[in-house]
């Protein structure tokens, strides 16, 4: 297939040759999250059609930002980011941590949020130092989302699912909670305490301290 092109010897210019047409970015943003199904792509991204979303990932393949993986023997094959693709993880994050200071726009559906998006745009927007030292992974049931954050001295890093390693904290609350944990609009303690989330692994230490490493302060 052949991709559109800016025609200029730009760098920035190249890059957008790739990732400027609509939906692509948020392709990429699914993808930093851990690999994918192309149904699972359309239930999150349904507005975009089946054919523009095949369009989109052979585009992405081509230019060897993504690349087919099979989850396990048996099953489907997912897409997954090549060394490449993982590249873009700082330019993508920058922009929602950029992203997290904007107001929201009355036209956008609030019933849209997802906490692991949320959670994504924090592992670059936090404070390194909380979590510096740090090797462990907390898993969250957000309402009826899953998703993990592995910590690893200073890093950060959100995909979707159940962790595939022991976690050192394991929570259930509601969106509305998780928000207001981040934020630090709430403290661990007072939402323990009247219900709000649910310990389900770990010790109250370990509770407290993964939300004073999420914690986003603008």
């Amino acid at each position: 297939m052949t991709n559109k092109t800016y025609g200029q010897l730009c760098p920035i210019a190249r890059s957008l040759d790739i990732l400027g047409d609509r939906w692509t970015l948020l392709l990429i943003r699914e993808f930093l999250l851990g690999p994918k199904r192309f149904k699972e792509l359309l239930a999150i991204l349904p507005a975009m059609g089946t054919n523009r979303l095949s369009e989109r990932l052979a585009m992405l393949v081509q230019n060897g930002i993504i690349q087919q993986v099979a989850r396990t023997p048996s099953s489907l094959p997912a897409y997954e980011l090549t060394d490449l693709g993982e590249q873009l993880r700082k330019p993508i994050l920058a922009l929602g941590s950029w992203g997290l200071k904007l107001p929201i726009d009355e036209r956008i559906d609030p019933t849209s949020a997802r906490a692991e998006l949320i959670a994504l745009c924090l592992t670059s927007a936090g404070d390194p130092k909380a979590s510096a030292g740090l090797r462990e992974a907390y898993e969250f049931q957000v309402d009826a989302e899953v998703f993990h954050i592995q910590v690893n001295d200073g890093s950060l890093l959100a995909r979707s699912g159940p962790s595939a390693e022991p976690v050192a904290v394991r929570v259930q609350c509601d969106m509305a909670t998780f928000l207001a944990l981040v934020q630090g609009q709430d403290t661990p303690a007072r939402a323990l305490r009247e219900g709000d989330i649910k310990l389900l692994l770990g010790d109250r230490q370990a509770f407290t301290r993964m939300f004073k490493v999420l914690e986003y302060k603008p």
